[in-house]
């Protein structure tokens, strides 16, 4: 039985302040936990004696086994699965971020875990490694980002940074989506290399921020001049202009 000294931890840790004081994180689920288990050090891992007898050798500090009920007290998830497990925050630095060399996400402010995540998938997708975000930006390590990225945490290392700060300091083409952009398939530019902005989901880029982007790209609407919402989800959006940037770079590498 799992003791209530260990659900409580693992309880705490949907709070930002105590994944900080503890630098660990929760993973749910038999395949996500499975994958992390190669990238990141596990402290712990509670799950149904069916589950530990499949995996052999389990690479975890902690091994507790766990009933339907036990799960669901410490499952942050509306339906538990097999296994949960709590594993380290990576160390990353921002200095192994090359803007010049490949391209880079980054977010400025987007607070919807379920965002996030996707975004993270994306660039997973995509092969994009890295993303920086803005202090602001809701925390990677929360329990719905991490179920949300499907696994990509593994691939994606994702920073928090002044952005603004950070933005000033390129010298690589900063991109972003506004309104009053360029139409991105009519536009010439090359998008291997840069930095791609996007914004928070209710009020876009920060001025400040906008101010430094010196590539504006617009995603149009079909057919033009039709009457449609005002904007894509920054999740959708992203990956509109990620799989433009990608077709360019492996389809029309002498669009500049």
């Amino acid at each position: 039985m799992l003791s209530k000294s260990k659900v409580k931890y693992i309880r705490s840790l949907e709070m930002k302040k105590y994944r900080n004081e503890y630098q660990t994180f929760v993973a749910e689920g038999n395949k996500m936990v499975s994958d992390m288990m190669g990238s990141f050090p596990c402290e712990l891992i509670i799950a149904k004696p069916s589950w530990m007898a499949t995996q052999g050798n389990i690479p975890a500090k902690e091994l507790l086994e766990a009933d339907d009920d036990d799960l669901r007290k410490a499952s942050f998830l509306k339906t538990p699965q097999d296994v949960l497990a709590v594993f380290k925050q990576p160390e990353y630095r921002l200095e192994d971020v090359c803007p010049s060399q490949s391209l880079v996400l980054a977010l400025d402010g987007v607070q919807d875990p379920g965002n996030l995540g996707t975004i993270i998938r994306m660039a997973d997708w995509f092969g994009i490694e890295h993303i920086v975000c803005s202090m602001d930006t809701v925390d990677v390590y929360s329990p719905k980002v991490v179920q949300a990225t499907m696994g990509a945490l593994c691939h994606v290392q994702v920073h928090y940074t002044d952005l603004e700060a950070y933005l000033k300091q390129q010298t690589a083409p900063l991109y972003g989506t506004f309104l009053d952009g360029e139409n991105m398939y009519t536009k010439q530019f090359g998008g291997s290399t840069g930095i791609l902005v996007m914004g928070n989901e209710g009020k876009g880029i920060r001025p400040g921020i906008e101010a430094l982007i010196n590539e504006k790209l617009y995603i149009p609407n079909f057919p033009e001049g039709r009457e449609t919402s005002e904007s894509l989800n920054v999740a959708i959006a992203t990956a509109v202009v990620c799989a433009e940037f990608r077709r360019r770079q492996t389809y029309a590498p002498d669009q500049k």
